[in-house]
């Protein structure tokens, strides 16, 4: 059996590697443990310093992206999350995350890392296989979106489309 530290070190590795979301049963499987001690070195790892987030897909290691950050106000109704989603992955933006503003708790992030319509799709399909509700569902359908964009043309593009549809904040909205 694989010694702990060694373990992270290589579950690292995987991370830096995979390119995408990893789930922990995936990595649990890998490494013959439960998904339980995966959730434990991750949580290892990140209070080494690693900036691992967990997705509704799995674990990715954040590294230093390629472009701008962005972040626009939404609202919507929950029927048209995808639709908004779709608009902002066919343009090229990844949509690192949701925020959301809550009375008691104050900022409340959920972390997305949407890149393509697949990805999307599958977030939608879990987003529908569960009880959960959208985040936006506690403030009205308004929230903000922290956008990855390649440069401030694909950041132009999506505003303008999400305008086009009405989905930006303190524009004509739904």
């Amino acid at each position: 059996m694989q010694k702990s530290d060694e373990r992270r070190a290589s579950l690292l590795a995987d991370l830096t590697g995979a390119g995408g979301p990893v789930s922990a049963s995936k990595l649990a499987a890998r490494y013959n443990v439960s998904r339980q001690i995966i959730v434990g070195d991750i949580a290892l790892l990140r209070a080494s310093g690693e900036d691992i987030t967990a997705t509704p897909r799995g674990y990715i290691l954040k590294l230093t992206p390629g472009g701008i950050i962005r972040r626009l106000a939404c609202v919507h109704t929950p029927e048209q999350m995808e639709d908004e989603l779709n608009i902002m992955v066919d343009n090229g933006i990844t949509v690192e995350n949701v925020i959301v503003e809550h009375p008691v708790y104050g900022q409340l992030t959920g972390q997305l890392h949407l890149s393509s319509r697949y990805d999307v799709q599958q977030f939608m399909r879990k987003l529908e296989g569960t009880s959960a509700a959208p985040l936006s569902d506690l403030t009205g359908g308004v929230h903000l979106h922290t956008l990855l964009c390649s440069d401030e043309a694909a950041f132009a593009r999506v505003k303008d489309a999400l305008a086009a549809k009405g989905y930006l904040y303190g524009e004509k909205s739904c």
